[in-house]
């Protein structure tokens, strides 16, 4: 772990047991942020100078399904996040997407307007904005997008490792050619979040990966870089995909200010499945 290398004090947090075995157990306690006063044993116990939310209810589909838990992870526990920062001056790192933009002018930069296409993205946009306009201003929202890499009990696969598994057991797929997106290396990401922690940084910051291109090149590049049989790759259109949720076409993020104020240097798509490799 990077916090470990660098010699950072850390505190893990998430609702249940430890499941990674990286992470020793002394560093890590069970707190379910939709309460605040978890989060405030949380900080009174450990008195951290920053928190970094990493927490959400990601699955789009599904939040179009359950409206109720993903305003509560998405929104409220954010709210709680904030109350308990300001109460105990902590800086705030809190972690957006690229769903806030409905995809018709990507990629952005972060003044850009918002247009949140669906209730996963309206959720994100919500809780950017209690940051947002808030008269407490030690906080930074880092956006990202598709995020991908290795790691111990993941309760959900990435876009790598799902598409990777299935190329080699043979199946068909049916890739959306008309969605674009800079997927984004977990350890990339991860540097970025302790680089703002670091510098105390605030504001809105775009942290992904350098290059966009549609999900189907990216599982072309995914199949060539672990030299995986392509004949089963099909490209679709979005609309014949009947998702409840409705994404946004073209995103990407213009990284100018991340690499000016962090100096955010992220890999390459193929040398982040290197390093992943």
């Amino acid at each position: 772990m990077q916090l470990q290398r660098k010699r950072i004090d850390f505190l893990a947090t998430s609702q249940g047991k430890n499941r990674n075995p990286d992470c020793p157990d002394d560093h890590f306690v069970s707190m379910d942020i939709t309460s605040k006063e978890e989060i405030e044993r949380c900080v009174d116990v450990f008195q951290p100078t920053c928190i970094i939310n990493t927490a959400a209810m990601t699955n789009v589909d599904e939040c179009e399904e359950k409206p109720e838990a993903c305003r509560q992870i998405n929104v409220d526990a954010v709210h709680n996040l904030l109350e308990v920062a300001a109460e105990n001056h902590i800086h705030l790192i809190h972690l957006s997407t690229d769903f806030v933009f409905d995809g018709s002018n990507g990629p952005y930069k972060e003044t850009d307007a918002r247009n949140p296409l669906s209730t996963y993205a309206r959720s994100k946009a919500e809780s950017e904005d209690l940051l947002t306009q808030s008269t407490y201003k030690n906080w930074a929202i880092l956006r990202t997008i598709i995020v991908f890499g290795q790691g111990h009990n993941l309760s959900r696969s990435n876009i790598v490792l799902w598409a990777k598994e299935a190329l080699q057991k043979g199946q068909e797929l049916k890739i959306v050619n008309d969605q674009f997106r800079a997927p984004t290396w977990a350890d990339d990401l991860a540097w970025a979040c302790i680089q703002t922690a670091l510098l105390k940084q605030t504001g809105v910051y775009h942290i992904s990966g350098p290059e966009t291109f549609s999900i189907f090149e990216m599982v072309l590049r995914i199949a060539d870089f672990y030299e995986l049989d392509k004949s089963k790759l099909i490209a679709v259109s979005s609309t014949t995909l009947n998702q409840k949720a409705k994404r946004p076409l073209r995103t990407g993020f213009i990284l100018d200010k991340a690499k000016r104020d962090l100096k955010y240097d992220p890999l390459t798509f193929e040398e982040s499945l290197t390093r992943l490799r």
